[in-house]
């Protein structure tokens, strides 16, 4: 009997067994599918809360994050602002990568490519959180240079408005306040010159002189007087060449109008009417200047303020644009309605017109590098200067037949075995108008006497001080009621100023009067002088910008200065008292 029954169990289980392994695979599934039920889910969660609170608390005590079991893992997600307040890396900044070890690409794969994303059925926000806090997936290596940068760490909102705060303003414009708008002017008033230039003078070759952005032939052979390089034998004439070229570089140009400070009017007006001083009409003469006023009134600069902002630069002296009726020299220029309200920048200014404003003769100097005119002033300095006082030049015709001051100089320093006599004129040596010859005259003497010529102003007077030769002058007119923006005020600082009429009556020799200074006062004159030097030279115009200020950067600081004021209504400049101690030494008109 018991055997019939185990053969039944047999076969009952023969039919059963393969119903087993299906039934087990069904409550697997029902289990795992099935929605938690709320005790295991209070367990999961908190199970989970339990694990970051000891993961947060173990970062407190070891300073760094725990490292994870799993170390095949690369974590992409950046540390917790906590953590960054530790380190020395700055929190705008990602941590650096150690040296070997492979730049690897952090950023996350799209959802549809990431490995076992199913996004049909959402994870549970605690998986969610848990791959965030902790791990990304596997990262693809990829070459160096295909890397992105990661991104920084996140900041907390109080750095962020701390540096937000931080933030510096917009960059000021650097030029605001000193724009300079430039007239095109047709060539017939500048480059058609330049192109005629063997008609700009009967006597001198010009064509050699206008060369160079009218610094004219570089000087080579100067017997070791001069340095090789910097120096030209610049006519004194071409000074509103040299000063256009110079515009070309300035670093404020502006093809605004209403934008600029000031107007500037390429006009050749020296060179223009030097070519008719001899022997040409008095309407030859105004041609090209009424033709100038004519050109400027139909632009639309000049209706802005009338060409009260407009300026033009003439290389002569103010007396060759200013024609008397009835006078036979020069052009009416700055006397043409309309060229009234402008500045003209001249090498010499009339006393009684505001209108213009003397500005330096050119040298032969023309630095392009702040090391040439350092170099220079070492050698000044260091220069053997044997003789008390000294004089280049000639004599000039008096009034009626009488002598002139310059005789009355020329004949003092003739009779000093202590003054260094360089003159000219007919029959005398050729080798006075050599700039080499003149330097080493005038770098050979403490002081140079600098009486006027044919107007109050001499070019000699910038040649001397660019040799380091304290000047003498016998008329305020000559130095300081002219170059009041490229001179100091204080004339005792770097001249000597003799009575021209005590001279010429012969009740003052002028060798007297510099025997008086003692070797330290001519030596504080001196180095004052060679210290004026970078602000009374033209650079060289086809050098870029360099470290130190020349005669042009400092005209134009004074000649923006002065449209400002024109432009709110004041006088071009304010009154000086200092100045008009000077009065009595100029005929009144």
């Amino acid at each position: 009997m018991a055997g019939v029954q185990a053969s039944a169990v047999l076969r009952a289980g023969r039919w059963l067994l393969p119903l087993t392994i299906p039934a087990c695979c069904v409550v697997w599934m029902l289990l795992v599918f099935s929605p938690p039920t709320p005790e295991l889910d209070a367990g999961h969660r908190h199970s989970f809360h339990v694990n970051v609170g000891e993961t947060v608390a173990a970062m407190d005590r070891r300073g760094t994050p725990p490292v994870p079991e799993r170390e095949d893992v690369v974590h992409a997600s950046p540390p917790p602002p906590e953590s960054l307040a530790r380190t020395e890396t700055p929190p705008s900044s990602p941590p650096p990568a150690p040296e070997n070890e492979e730049t690897i690409d952090t950023s996350p794969p799209p959802p549809e490519c990431r490995p076992g994303a199913r996004p049909s059925q959402p994870l549970p926000p605690e998986r969610e959180r848990i791959l965030d806090a902790s791990s990304q997936p596997p990262p693809v290596r990829q070459s160096r240079t295909e890397i992105p940068a990661s991104p920084p760490p996140p900041e907390p909102s109080h750095q962020r408005l701390a540096r937000a705060q931080k933030k510096p303003a917009a960059v000021a414009d650097r030029c605001a306040g000193r724009y300079i708008y430039v007239q095109d002017l047709p060539s017939r008033f500048n480059a058609d010159l330049l192109r005629d230039c063997r008609s700009l003078s009967e006597w001198t070759d010009m064509c050699r002189h206008v060369a160079n952005a009218g610094m004219g032939p570089r000087l080579t052979r100067t017997g070791g007087v001069l340095p090789p390089t910097g120096w030209y034998d610049t006519n004194q004439f071409t000074l509103e060449v040299i000063f256009h070229n110079r515009m070309r570089q300035y670093g404020c140009l502006t093809t605004d109008a209403s934008r600029a400070a000031a107007v500037y009017v390429t006009y050749y007006a020296g060179l223009d009417v030097g070519r008719h001083l001899w022997g040409f009409s008095n309407d030859v003469r105004d041609t090209l200047a009424e033709g100038l006023v004519g050109w400027l009134r139909s632009s639309p600069a000049w209706a802005a303020h009338g060409g009260r902002d407009h300026f033009l630069v003439g290389g002569r002296i103010a007396w060759d644009f200013r024609r008397e009726d009835g006078g036979e020299w020069g052009s009416r220029l700055l006397f043409l309605p309309g060229v009234r309200n402008m500045t003209a920048l001249v090498l010499e200014s009339g006393p009684w017109h505001v209108g213009d404003v003397g500005v330096p003769y050119p040298t032969y100097f023309h630095p392009s590098r702040a090391a040439e005119v350092a170099s220079w002033q070492r050698t000044l300095r260091r220069a053997r200067r044997p003789w008390l006082f000294a004089f280049v030049g000639a004599r000039r015709p008096g009034e009626g037949g009488g002598g002139t001051l310059r005789d009355s100089v020329i004949d003092q320093c003739a009779r000093s075995r202590r003054c260094g006599l360089l003159q000219c004129g007919r029959g005398r040596r050729r080798d006075c108008y050599a700039p080499g010859n003149v330097m080493r005259h005038l770098k050979s003497a403490a002081f140079c006497l600098q009486p006027p010529g044919d107007s109050y102003t001499r070019r000699s007077a910038f040649d001397a001080m660019l040799a380091g030769c304290v000047p003498v002058f016998f008329h305020p007119g000559s130095a300081y009621t002219q170059y009041r923006w490229h001179l100091p005020a204080d004339h005792t600082r770097y001249s000597v100023f003799v009575p021209g009429d005590s001279v010429r009556n012969g009740t003052v020799r002028v060798e007297d009067v510099l025997r008086r200074f003692g070797r330290a006062e001519v030596a504080a004159m001196r180095e004052q002088v060679i210290r004026m030097i970078p602000g009374i030279v033209y650079r060289d115009p086809r050098a870029p910008s360099v470290e130190f200020r020349d005669a042009f950067d400092v005209a134009i600081d004074g000649l923006i200065k002065r449209v400002s004021r024109i432009k709110r209504g004041l006088p071009p400049r304010q009154d000086d008292d200092d100045q008009r101690r000077w009065d009595g030494y100029f005929d009144m008109r």
